[in-house]
């Protein structure tokens, strides 16, 4: 029987901040756990469009994505990005396999909203390519890219990072989702950390707007993974073994970093 395995959310931001993500996430798969990799690339993917004078536009912390700002999103997340992180794991002594949304029928889409653009909303997860790999050993290092109809039409669409992973998670009945992201997990209004929040409690967040900019998809995507996943934690994914402490610590003070989300 496949083990339940572990979805790993990587902001872009925090790669590269003196963090070790990509030799836990070696280490993690040398002791034997499943694993499966959605990774963002905002950062890198608006620096490009700067390049080529296209400004970026942010609604709720989904990118407003325009035919020629898909172009980039495309080329940036399933190139660039995704390639540099399969290398970076492989040169570590890891085995991955780099893959967008797009590849195997993984994750269908229809838009979102016409003010966002070519933004897609899942609506169809199909895990077998992910299955596929993790028994063949492999880690699936996804782009969060994903194919829908549009006005007749099949083509590509951009889909937020966290709103895949938790979809992606949901699908594959994960063990568990961890977001590792640039702050240490969500904040009530006088600033502090909350430690745990259960269904209920996030989504009064949402519909209180207490929850704002990037925290929102990340919320929305805990409560689309809970529906079938025990546990998500929002992390600060910048500290060194941030990723290995998590899977394997045992420890209270760990579990009393970032933020809990569960069920009940």
């Amino acid at each position: 029987m496949q083990k339940r395995p572990i979805v790993v959310k990587i902001g872009g931001s925090t790669l590269g901040s003196h963090d070790t993500t990509l030799e836990d996430l070696v280490q993690l798969q040398k002791q034997g756990k499943s694993l499966v990799v959605v990774h963002g690339g905002a950062k890198v993917t608006t620096e490009w469009l700067a390049r080529l004078d296209i400004s970026s536009t942010f609604v709720n912390g989904l990118r407003v994505t325009d035919a020629e700002t898909l172009k980039v999103v495309a080329a940036a997340l399933a190139g660039l990005v995704n390639k540099e992180l399969v290398v970076g794991i492989q040169a570590l002594g890891g085995r991955a396999v780099g893959l967008s949304g797009c590849d195997g029928n993984l994750l269908w889409a229809s838009v979102k909203s016409p003010e966002l653009g070519y933004v897609g909303e899942i609506v169809a997860v199909d895990p077998s390519p992910l299955n596929l790999l993790l028994d063949a050993g492999y880690l699936p290092v996804i782009a969060p890219l994903s194919f829908g109809c549009v006005e007749g039409r099949i083509m590509l669409l951009n889909v937020n990072a966290d709103t895949a992973a938790g979809e992606i998670a949901a699908a594959l009945a994960a063990e568990k989702l961890i977001f590792l992201t640039d702050v240490d997990g969500i904040h009530n209004a006088d600033g502090q950390v909350i430690h745990r929040l259960n269904l209920a409690q996030a989504r009064a967040m949402l519909d209180s707007g207490a929850a704002s900019g990037g925290m929102i998809p990340k919320i929305e995507a805990s409560l689309r993974a809970l529906t079938a996943t025990k546990v998500v934690r929002i992390i600060d994914g910048r500290a060194r073994g941030a990723l290995l402490e998590e899977v394997t610590a045992k420890s209270q003070q760990t579990k009393s970093r970032g933020t809990t989300i569960v069920s009940k």
